[in-house]
């Protein structure tokens, strides 16, 4: 009874994440404004909220199972999930080929991935290379400049910014697309969680299935989330991006190094984030490993001496509310 409850959760939040909704890619021509007025219409996305409420509940009971070995449980787990999974795959693999790898080693990067509930690997990437197609104008699905909580976790609960219909997908990831491993992964990402949960239950119960699925999975998805709206509103810029997006320590080492969002706006396909030795980039460190291990080639990095010097921007940008002040290098 107790795993055909974890089931029905998770199997909530995949078809939250997965509900087959028609939204044409001019959508992401409009405004952001309208599309978050239009989303706001359409209301809450009650199977996504429900979903993120339970995974929220769980984690704070959690707070009740406490033992160490479930703490570091959830430590690794979220290591693999948010670094070899998001960073390392979905993010600086998949969506900007920074790197190459074979494709069993690709296939289980994606896999480790699909632990954070963060979604399937296409739709995934197609929402993050329109959000760098529209960083923070006209398209972004989830720029502060509609407001931080809507950049935050808002543009997840509300509006239909993480599902796209075969016209998007096949403008923005024509390469997932016809990578039937990557359609598996993306129609039945939610069963790794479910096999996950099964396995730490089994092994050291209510603990380990707490921490390591719940507790896991809402830090990673916070750490995430900021990403797309803590690092384009407090932090340092290096570079003189088009956008708003900064440099952030406390982002960097909640997401294993995406904090450096400064670096990789100026530089997105660059596999490296932090370019300098205090940028601290645990998902480099992995990429760099897998090179040494002969299973990443072609391997894409940008370091500061290598780079021309650049006049630092101050700029200061005031939309809706939202200020964010731009200075030089930091």
């Amino acid at each position: 009874m107790r795993q055909t409850m974890i089931e029905t959760m998770i199997e909530t939040a995949n078809e939250a994440m997965s509900e087959t909704t028609m939204e044409t890619a001019s959508e992401y021509s409009e405004g952001t404004s309208f599309r978050k007025d239009r989303a706001t219409r359409a209301g809450i996305n009650w199977g996504t909220a429900i979903a993120m409420g339970l995974f929220h509940v769980g984690a704070i009971a959690a707070l009740f199972f406490f033992t160490w070995p479930a703490f570091f449980v959830a430590i690794f787990l979220w290591w693999v999930s948010g670094s070899l999974g998001i960073g390392m795959s979905y993010h600086r693999l998949l969506t900007h080929r920074g790197y190459k790898t074979p494709k069993w080693v690709e296939y289980f990067l994606t896999w480790c991935a699909t632990l954070a509930l963060e979604g399937g690997p296409i739709f995934w990437v197609a929402t993050h290379r329109i959000h760098h197609q529209f960083s923070d104008e006209q398209g972004d699905p989830h720029s502060p400049i509609d407001g931080k909580w809507w950049s935050h976790m808002g543009w997840i609960l509300m509006g239909k910014s993480m599902h796209h219909d075969t016209t998007t997908l096949g403008r923005y990831v024509p390469d997932l697309t016809k990578d039937k491993v990557h359609v598996w992964l993306t129609k039945y990402h939610y069963t790794s969680n479910i096999i996950l949960g099964a396995i730490l239950f089994a092994i050291g119960g209510w603990p380990w299935l707490l921490w390591g699925v719940f507790v896991r999975v809402v830090v990673g998805l916070h750490a995430t989330w900021m990403v797309n709206s803590v690092t384009h509103l407090w932090g340092s810029r290096r570079f003189a991006t088009k956008d708003l997006s900064t440099n952030n320590l406390l982002v960097a080492v909640l997401t294993f190094g995406e904090g450096w969002h400064n670096n990789h706006h100026a530089h997105p396909v660059s596999a490296r984030h932090g370019m300098t030795w205090y940028e601290v980039d645990m998902n480099w460190y992995g990429i760099w490993a897998l090179k040494k291990l002969g299973l990443a080639r072609h391997v894409y990095k940008v370091a500061l001496d290598n780079l021309p010097p650049k006049p630092a921007l101050v700029r200061d940008v005031k939309r809706d509310g939202v200020m964010v002040a731009a200075a030089g290098n930091d």
